[in-house]
């Protein structure tokens, strides 16, 4: 049996779930978090957040379905809200503003005062937060076989790492690009995910069209 990858579907994974995690974007609030570290010691926040955020995600990615049937959700619905809640995170970016649905004031002044910062909030919600969650279970549900869950489980391996490097070279990429080019890259990230999001809203309409019977 030969198997394919579906390039298209790895596209739609790696720049939906980049743009989310928006690793770059978040530096700024990386290094506000961890500025009373060392670089050895942020190192290791750094890995222990995208593991503990792996591990969140998968967990999703696996029981999405289970979700569904309990609650007796369809996944047209969640497809709509899901899209909705991303339309939202995307708008913020755009706007370079701190999307609240990642992390709130009270929880950067008490990440503060944590001894581990790592889980939350920069595993939770900073990386895997409503908006990954939901794309993930969203992807999760697009995957056709086990070829195209395998190729979603190594996207997101492919952008934790990403995101552990950024994260590790973060006092460089701050100095380098500055604040405003950190946030035009912001800025373009969200455009990516603006349009992603509009694509979840208008399958999940299309395809609860399709399901009823006039």
């Amino acid at each position: 049996m030969e198997f394919s990858l579906d390039l298209e579907f790895f596209i739609l994974c790696f720049s939906s779930l980049f743009a989310l995690i928006n690793p770059i974007g978040n530096v700024p609030i990386f290094i506000t978090i961890t500025e009373n570290y060392n670089q050895q010691e942020r190192n290791k926040i750094a890995l222990k957040a995208v593991i503990f955020s792996l591990i969140v995600l998968v967990i999703f990615a696996l029981i999405g379905d289970l979700i569904f049937s309990f609650y007796g959700i369809t996944i047209h619905a969640f497809r709509i809200a899901g899209g909705i809640l991303l339309f939202k995170i995307s708008l913020d970016m755009v706007e370079s503003k701190r999307s609240r649905t990642r992390t709130t004031p009270s929880e950067m002044e008490e990440a503060e005062e944590k001894d581990d910062v790592a889980y939350t909030p920069l595993g939770i919600p900073l990386i895997a937060g409503p908006g990954s969650i939901a794309s993930i279970m969203i992807l999760s549900s697009e995957a056709k076989n086990n070829l195209d869950k395998l190729t979603l489980f190594m996207t997101l391996v492919m952008v934790l790492f990403a995101t552990f490097i950024i994260f590790k070279l973060s006092k460089f990429l701050s100095n380098y690009f500055g604040k405003s080019g950190l946030r035009i890259m912001q800025r373009i990230m969200g455009l990516i995910l603006l349009v992603i999001s509009i694509e979840f809203i208008l399958k999940g309409i299309q395809d609860t069209l399709k399901t009823w019977s006039f």
